[in-house]
């Protein structure tokens, strides 16, 4: 909740620039605290950044602190609400009855931070002060970061404070009907029964105080670390930081454009596809039940942006062979916990080797990232065109998208409602959707970045799990 409010906040005032949102009120973020900013493991995701409770002067030799100076300027009154109302229904008739179903889901989040104001600290000073300064490399935090070639220390240069007690509140209303009737007998007088209307209603109203000197986003210095512990502040545009590691011929810095990624990002969205083709393959390949299940705990995960950016960083950890834990998000609802348990379960369940189990876990690792990094809007809408249906005919609109042709999709299969969400995600993510009659012709957006391969990796993924259902 108060991650979504500082993203927001940042996506609003800052879109594209240096501003790092704060994503926990557990974080103390004060100028000079350092952050390790760390390469994900596919090259499209951004950077993870994890503030730690020292601040340079911890790690400096010598007993003379850094002591930067600090410009104080009114930056923003800023109050918002994002909001957003999400219908959908499915109708169908059996041989022996039939069954609907009807969901509407609204939620709210309300930002109301008030007066805010930016703290900087003097570069130049801070580079006189730090000039032949020297880190302590055998500190706890160095030593057990600078073998990692992912890993990027910086420093906090600015803050974005809170000047005055504020408030988030987040309203969420979730509404469903179902009705019908359907029976069904087995060769072994297995019967069911269902004639029966009903109406769930479940509504939250959660409020969180957040006190006077919150740090809701800050900017950072990277720092370049030598061997001996010397370093620079990276204080150019596009200078990464890092740190010096031997090399066979000469010495280099290992900073996150050094970082081993999955694929490039120079090639073509058609080739990368291509080149990510085995990870669909794999989750095809699992049994339709696990698939099934699969598919419905991720969907319904996709509701809230927390609970996937909670299974994402928990199979980070099973990726790097740690034992997954949900300690640390306390904000989850208990059935969001327990879908990302049973992700968890089905994953133990998917192979007997543990070779098997590993390619399946970083298939699946591909889904949660790409979904992680679309926008949150995006989610909720992707959620009801989640049944499997639907996701074919996705399936063949990002085979269009991939190269810039055009197909044939029925009115059937894409009817009016259904057409105006797959509209907008696509639209959000970069790719431009026509449709004349029943031909739909797709076009990606100048400079889009890689939103596209992140929406096209999102459907096909879904879709896989989805085959066969």
């Amino acid at each position: 909740m108060f991650a979504i409010a500082t993203k927001n906040f940042v996506e609003e005032v800052d879109d594209g620039g240096l501003l790092i949102p704060v994503s926990s009120l557990n974080d103390t973020v004060g100028l000079l605290t350092v952050v390790v900013k760390r390469k994900r493991f596919w090259f499209w995701q951004k950077p993870k950044y994890l503030p730690t409770d020292f601040s340079l002067n911890d790690l400096l030799t010598g007993d003379s602190p850094v002591t930067p100076v600090v410009l104080e300027t009114d930056f923003i009154k800023y109050n918002s609400t994002f909001g957003d109302n999400v219908q959908g229904n499915v109708d169908a008739k059996f041989v022996k009855g039939s069954l609907s179903l009807e969901s509407k889901d609204s939620s709210k989040l309300q930002s109301s931070f008030g007066s805010l104001k930016k703290e900087e600290a003097e570069v130049q000073k801070l580079l006189q002060d730090s000039k032949d300064r020297v880190l302590d490399m055998s500190h706890s935090l160095i030593q057990q970061n600078r073998e990692k070639q992912k890993q990027v220390f910086g420093i906090v240069k600015e803050r974005i404070i809170t000047t005055q007690p504020c408030s988030v509140i987040e309203e969420v209303q979730h509404g469903g009907q179902c009705g019908g009737s359907l029976s069904s007998c087995g060769p072994k007088a297995f019967k069911v029964a269902l004639k029966e209307n009903g109406n769930l209603s479940i509504d939250s109203n959660i409020t969180m105080e957040i006190p006077t000197h919150t740090t809701l986003a800050y900017s950072l210095i990277e720092l370049e670390i030598k061997q001996d512990g010397h370093f620079e502040l990276c204080v150019m545009s596009g200078t990464r930081g890092g740190f010096e590691v031997d090399g066979h011929v000469e010495k280099r810095l290992l900073g996150v454009s050094a970082a081993r990624v999955q694929t490039s990002e120079n090639l073509p969205l058609q080739q990368e596809l291509e080149r990510l083709k085995h990870y669909f393959q794999l989750l095809s390949a699992l049994p339709a039940s696990t698939r099934s299940s699969l598919l419905q705990h991720i969907t319904e995960l996709m509701q809230d942006p927390a609970a996937i950016g909670a299974l994402q960083n928990a199979l980070d950890q099973m990726h790097l062979g740690k034992k997954p834990s949900l300690d640390d998000d306390d904000g989850l609802m208990e059935s969001q916990q327990q879908n990302i348990q049973a992700v968890f379960d089905l994953l133990e369940q998917s192979g007997a080797e543990e070779s098997t189990r590993t390619s399946v876990l970083t298939a699946l690792h591909l889904t949660v990232s790409a979904l992680d990094e679309m926008s949150d809007d995006c989610l909720p809408v992707l959620k009801l065109c989640g049944n499997p249906a639907t996701l074919q005919t996705l399936e063949l609109l990002v085979q269009c998208a991939s190269g810039n042709r055009e197909t044939t999709v029925s009115s059937a299969a894409l009817p009016g409602d259904v057409y105006a969400r797959t509209e907008h995600l696509f639209a959000s993510s970069g790719v431009s959707l026509r449709r004349d009659g029943d031909v739909v012709r797709a076009e990606i957006t100048n400079e889009p970045g890689n939103q596209p391969l992140i929406l096209c990796i999102t459907i096909k993924s879904l879709a896989s799990l989805a085959h066969g259902c």
